[in-house]
């Protein structure tokens, strides 16, 4: 089974598990909303341009709300389970593309629960986070108010953010690193070395892609 079909899987799991009401990390959404989001993302391309650009996000919505009103949520969750559009078809492809965003949308729907704990990630998935990360993350941190210091547990270091002026260190295994990229600074499991104005504007600036 390939990283994207794991983490597919055990993310319907969880939904199945908590059902329709359950919070996600994601703001003003719930796992009804997630699995609608993950739908419309796979089987609505007319629909997926509002996810990135902002004018066209009023349609996405329009489109995921449809979505929710015509289909229960077990339904949607079952057709998250069943990769759609090309995923469906190519599985390189699904892993390519979804791995990343079907862990970060299983973390979300993890760490809004009460009580939860960091997994312990295979070391190859770890590698491809970091592969990743160093491929991406000077967009993820584009928005960043301070200069980043991106610092892997077991080795590797990465620079992202403003060249110039102050900068933080964000220590963590690759995982965490990528949580704390995507816009999850609250519930990314990693140390953060900097003045404390520096930090607390890091952990509150609109990371991600």
């Amino acid at each position: 089974m390939t990283h994207a079909r794991g983490e597919r899987t055990a993310l319907c799991d969880l939904l199945d598990q908590l059902g329709p009401d359950a919070p996600t990390l994601c703001e003003g959404w719930s796992t009804y909303d997630l699995a609608a989001h993950l739908v419309l993302r796979e089987r609505r391309p007319d629909a997926m341009g509002g996810i990135a650009l902002r004018p066209l996000a009023g349609y996405t919505a329009s489109v995921q709300n449809a979505l929710k009103a015509r289909h229960p949520y077990p339904e949607l969750v079952a057709k998250v389970r069943r990769p759609g559009g090309v995923f469906g078809l190519v599985k390189a492809l699904d892993e390519a593309v979804n791995t990343i965003e079907l862990f970060v949308h299983h973390e979300d729907v993890r760490r809004a629960q009460p009580s939860w704990e960091a997994r312990e990630l295979p070391a190859e998935l770890e590698e491809l986070f970091w592969k990743r990360l160093s491929s991406g993350a000077r967009l993820m941190l584009r928005r960043a108010p301070v200069g980043v210091v991106l610092h892997r547990l077991g080795g590797g270091v990465l620079l992202a953010g403003p060249r110039g002026g102050p900068k933080v260190e964000v220590t963590g295994r690759a995982g965490e690193l990528l949580m704390f990229c995507f816009g999850r600074q609250s519930h990314a499991k990693v140390e953060l070395t900097g003045t404390p104005g520096n930090v607390e504007r890091l952990r509150d600036a609109p990371l991600g892609m």
